[in-house]
């Protein structure tokens, strides 16, 4: 008769399932109105064992906002390999398209968006600098763009971020077609 024996989890995908629940939970109800008993219960551990993962929330919601400046990463280094010219306006046109793609999963972008109304925080305000830092340098290293041309890429970005949030391609009223106007090679996407 074979003998079957339950697998453990290692602490590392003890923290991926940690992370992958855990943005879901802190993006529906923003980091000051998630606890870490919310995270814990719906990672499916206890709160101690949390508390190993994680020192306490703030270190936590600090993993998830670093968890979203890679994605944000990744994607702008994959749409930039894709881009066959030179020109720079033809890589911020690819890596708005990424931008779009990984605002496109709501729990990337609220997590994002909570952070930045959080950022007060000491931990949390570090990992937005380092994550507005990170993107910066990497597409101005990699477009070649003007300084200005990467200013109005975040203006635009920012914007997007809104319009996703309120789901504003939803909405057919003039504000909302204003606003979804702007230049660019396409409106802002919905919420996935």
């Amino acid at each position: 008769m074979e003998s079957r024996t339950r697998q453990r989890s290692t602490a590392d995908e003890r923290r991926a399932t940690v992370m992958r629940t855990a943005i879901r939970t802190f993006a529906a109800r923003g980091y000051y109105g998630t606890s870490t008993t919310d995270v814990a219960k719906a990672a499916g551990i206890s709160q101690g064992y949390l508390y190993r993962l994680f020192k306490d929330k703030e270190t936590l919601f600090v993993a998830l906002v670093d968890h979203c400046s890679d994605r944000l990463r990744e994607a702008a280094a994959t749409a930039a390999a894709s881009v066959r010219s030179t020109d720079p306006q033809a890589v911020m046109d690819a890596l708005t398209t990424a931008y779009d793609d990984v605002i496109g999963d709501r729990d990337v972008l609220m997590t994002l968006m909570h952070a930045q109304g959080c950022a007060t925080e000491p931990g949390i305000g570090e990992a937005v600098r380092r994550c507005y830092a990170r993107q910066v340098e990497y597409i101005r290293a990699v477009s070649g763009a003007s300084e200005e041309q990467i200013r109005r890429y975040f203006a635009d970005a920012l914007l997007s971020n809104v319009l996703v949030a309120i789901d504003a391609a939803a909405v057919d009223a003039p504000w909302a077609r204003t606003l979804r106007g702007r230049t660019g090679p396409r409106e802002a996407p919905r919420a996935k």
